[in-house]
């Protein structure tokens, strides 16, 4: 055992007993981890309100072997999440933010670059000026670049071939990208998109913010690019999120 220490984000929180609580945070050192935090659900406890969903805080922690536990010792409260004050579709965008980070990233795995991306995300959710619309994406397609899966907008999906069109384009969201015609016949969940989308959505998964244009998202491409994220995701963990259904307006 050791004691480690890191800041960290709050995933999900729920009582383990009269006094207690467990869940997951995703820390910048460490990656995913499961906790207990002793005392929490006292009236006066160590933790206040630093255990809030999507909290930032400084974690100190000790660090349990196999599938113990981790034993969370203190955390201090760095920045709330406030993007309720500008209208539940924020504050559901960040519950979202933070199911996706659970379903795709493995405990003990640190992401430095991912959980940078996090905090970023969260932040400008909470920014009435930034549009929700291309906050989500952005993170979206980030995090599927940051773990491996991020889909291909110039080679075929399934062989590899270049896709050249001016005009429209078949994606697969099974296959996990662009499809030649060829490989279009008899596929599953086909999304026909405008061949400048991809450009747009390839602008969206590198790294500055000062490649994206917030005016693509035109009201004619959003249904497209929620059809295709959400499709995407669901065949990559062969589940559906609970947050989607909420978070109808980015589509619109």
């Amino acid at each position: 055992m050791s004691t480690e220490q890191s800041e960290a984000v709050v995933l999900r929180m729920h009582a383990w007993s009269e006094t207690s609580l467990i869940g997951t945070l995703y820390t910048r050192d460490f990656g995913k981890i499961s906790v207990v935090a002793k005392g929490a659900r006292r009236p006066k406890s160590p933790f206040e309100v630093a255990l809030d969903l999507l909290s930032v805080c400084r974690v100190v922690f000790i660090a349990k072997s196999g599938d113990a536990l981790n034993l969370l010792t203190e955390a201090k409260l760095a920045r709330r999440f406030r993007a309720a004050e500008h209208g539940l579709l924020r504050l559901y965008c960040g519950y979202y933010v933070a199911e996706l980070l659970d379903k795709f990233t493995h405990e003990g795995v640190a992401q430095p670059e991912l959980y940078d991306l996090v905090i970023d995300t969260l932040l400008r959710l909470e920014q009435n000026d930034q549009e929700v619309r291309a906050v989500v994406l952005r993170f979206e397609l980030q995090l599927l670049r940051l773990v491996g899966h991020a889909p291909r907008w110039r080679q075929c999906a399934e062989c590899g071939c270049q896709v050249e069109s001016s005009g429209w384009i078949t994606y697969g969201a099974v296959a996990g990208g662009v499809l030649c015609p060829a490989c279009s016949v008899g596929g599953r969940q086909l999304i026909r998109i405008p061949a400048s989308l991809r450009e747009e959505m390839e602008k969206f998964a590198t790294e500055h913010w000062s490649d994206i244009s917030l005016h693509a998202l035109t009201d004619n491409s959003r249904a497209a690019i929620r059809a295709m994220m959400t499709k995407t995701i669901t065949s990559l963990l062969d589940q559906k999120l609970r947050l989607p259904v909420y978070l109808g307006e980015l589509g619109r």
